[in-house]
């Protein structure tokens, strides 16, 4: 079985309206003003998950600041999940800084959603502002036992739309803050897991703490995978394609150039992920 653990839908409604989105939310429209950057429904995504080979994929929207977007776009992705069962899973999205965010967590898990993310601050960075909000729903998420996917990036290299203004210190101080949860750090958690490598604490801090590949063509070289496996271990690396802004064959090529066992293979490319989410 092959999961890939981020992928971003949109309701048609907002596919063909993006631009009535723009004015009032700035993070969106960072990423997504530009008619090249790709917004799908569910239909694209399953006719390129059967195009790939993909079995199931996870399934999330955007942190929108406005609580009637984040429940409108929560609500598309419950809905598809339903008509989809085993193809899709979805996850609840929202601006982690809403007031509202603590109960469209409650709505989103109780509505058959299996995770909370991709939350994300686009602006701030995983500040100590941003570490007091995110605790509700943390809170939430460990006692229910689901896991929370977190936006990070490399805090070094060229700037693109949608690169925050996290520190790996910020993002440490983070999965510190909440050692009990289940957390996934997207985009390869900024490159965190190099420092598994150090004798004193960090093994024992990163223990819940999982790596998906999203972007990872447009980031790294091929080699991640090899160097990952060896520094984080196969178990904590998750495929995921950050579809549409990638297919998942390039994914599959560079890990046929990282000569990754098939073991490790299966393992990032399905296993872990039934694991985390209890498929």
């Amino acid at each position: 079985m092959i999961i890939d653990f981020h992928t971003h839908l949109f309701p048609e409604s907002i596919c063909s309206g993006r631009e009535c989105c723009c004015e009032s939310e700035p993070a969106f429209e960072l990423l997504y003003r530009s008619p090249t950057s790709r917004m799908v429904s569910a239909p694209e995504l399953l006719a390129a998950m059967d195009a790939d080979g993909i079995d199931t994929a996870v399934v999330f929207g955007f942190p929108w600041q406005d609580p009637e977007l984040f429940k409108l776009h929560n609500d598309y992705i419950m809905e598809v999940v339903q008509k989809h069962p085993g193809r899709l899973i979805g996850f609840g999205c929202f601006d982690p800084s809403s007031r509202e965010a603590p109960q469209e967590a409650e709505r989103c898990l109780a509505g058959g959603l299996a995770g909370i993310g991709e939350l994300a601050f686009y602006r701030s960075g995983i500040d100590a502002d941003a570490l007091d909000r995110l605790v509700p729903v943390m809170d939430i998420c460990r006692e229910r036992g689901r896991p929370v996917l977190i936006h990070t990036n490399e805090p070094v290299g060229h700037n693109y739309p949608g690169k925050t203004p996290n520190t790996l210190a910020q993002i440490y101080r983070m999965v510190k803050r909440f050692p009990a949860n289940s957390i996934v750090l997207a985009h390869w958690g900024g490159g965190l897991f190099f420092f598994n490598l150090l004798k004193k604490e960090v093994k024992e801090q990163l223990r819940n703490v999982y790596f998906d590949t999203a972007a990872s063509p447009y980031l790294y070289g091929s080699a991640v995978y090899s160097i990952a496996v060896q520094t984080i271990g196969a178990a904590k690396v998750l495929f995921g394609s950050d579809f549409p802004l990638l297919p998942p064959s390039r994914y599959f090529r560079e890990m046929k150039a990282a000569r990754l066992s098939s073991q490790d293979q299966d393992m990032i490319c399905g296993l872990n992920a039934a694991r985390l989410l209890n498929l």
